[in-house]
């Protein structure tokens, strides 16, 4: 298929992302909120979003290097600027934990509402392990610490369904907070300090000539990122991928066939907080600081949003989603606290426009 709307998609995408990410009037920023609000539904409705996602369906390979040239674009533009290279780096971060969510709840129909518990839980294992063991193998214990977690929390959750097991999870992001908000040995309520990321003897803290020190953390971010990406969808086209999906759709009609439904949620579950408890510990990392409100139910809410609003299931929607869900609100500060009001609004119109997410996950299609 061509690949040129998808090149067009990404460039539309990308010079939205410069011009965003260098307004600073909130007359600026409120106008560009308002042509996203009414040109995605237009493009939606006259099926351009669509044509670009196929697009990039078909050509993943030239989409993803022309994503890379986009991406390493947008840093060099931005290279001295702290806060937007801190965006980009919390973008990144947050797109591997919901890649993780998105395994869990766009294939296999787990709903997790803690995943900023396990988040959590990938931050507080940096801050107690990062000044005594190599940060490779940090992020790692961090990722495993969440998977054993996870394992634990999904005995209830098999013997229950629908919104029953949305309330365990519910139950579990809250009991998490007031657990690490009333240990001393975690900080308490005032949280405790992270030592900055250190990997092979590159301190992603020190700037490198006129870039800004969170540039190192972009690039860590990618690199991640790519990593996950490249995992979820190897999963996704697998064998592993066709249980999982045939799980969500019907579990019953599963279990007539011999399908294991216990064991493709528990992987499932296990796969997707691995990948949250590692972007957990490196994002902790980047921003130096861990605290029990760092992790609340809203921010679960956030993630579910983004995988949501990305497209459900869909690997490549969750970056675009997080940039929205994340950058947003921060570019709106002067708005206080109706930032989050007109923030809430531009996601149900765009849901109300597009309810299966700006770039919906294809049919499966399956060959032997």
């Amino acid at each position: 298929m061509n690949l040129i709307p998808g090149l067009i998609g990404i460039a539309a995408i990308a010079a939205y992302s410069y011009l965003f990410l260098h307004a600073e009037s909130q007359g600026a920023v409120l106008g560009l909120v308002a042509l996203a609000a009414v040109g995605v539904p237009i493009l939606g409705r006259f099926g351009w979003i669509g044509q670009a996602s196929r697009s990039l369906e078909n050509n993943q390979a030239a989409g993803r290097v022309v994503i890379a040239v986009a991406l390493a674009a947008l840093v060099w533009l931005f290279r001295e600027e702290n806060f937007a290279m801190l965006m980009v780096a919390s973008v990144l971060f947050y797109t591997v934990a919901c890649l993780g969510l998105t395994v869990q709840f766009g294939y296999a129909g787990v709903v997790n509402f803690a995943g900023a518990a396990f988040l959590g839980v990938g931050g507080y294992t940096s801050a107690m392990l990062a000044p005594h063991l190599p940060h490779v193998l940090v992020l790692a214990i961090g990722g495993l610490l969440a998977a054993l977690v996870g394992s634990i929390l999904i005995l209830p959750i098999l013997r229950t369904r629908g919104h029953y097991a949305a309330l365990i999870t519910v139950a579990f992001g809250i009991l998490f907070r007031q657990f690490v908000e009333v240990n001393d040995a975690l900080g308490g309520p005032q949280g405790l300090q992270v030592k900055g990321m250190s990997l092979f003897g590159w301190d992603l803290n020190s700037p490198i000539g006129e870039f800004s020190f969170y540039t190192n953390y972009v690039v860590a971010g990618l690199a991640l990122t790519a990593l996950a990406f490249i995992l979820v969808r190897r999963l996704e086209r697998s064998w592993v991928g066709l249980n999982l999906d045939a799980v969500r759709l019907d579990e019953t009609a599963c279990a007539v066939f011999g399908i294991d439904v216990a064991r493709w949620k528990i992987l499932a579950f296990t796969f997707g907080n691995f990948f949250a408890g590692v972007a957990g510990a490196a994002y902790a990392m980047m921003t130096g600081f861990v605290a029990p409100n760092s992790f609340t139910f809203a921010d679960s809410l956030i993630m579910v949003s983004i995988i949501l609003l990305g497209g459900l299931g869909n690997a490549w929607g969750v970056a675009l989603a997080a940039a929205i869900m994340l950058v947003l609100p921060e570019k709106l500060q002067a708005l206080q606290e109706y930032r989050f009001l007109l923030y809430a609004v531009l996601v149900i119109v765009i849901l109300m426009a597009r309810p299966q997410g700006l770039i919906p996950r294809r049919s499966r299609e399956y060959f032997s």
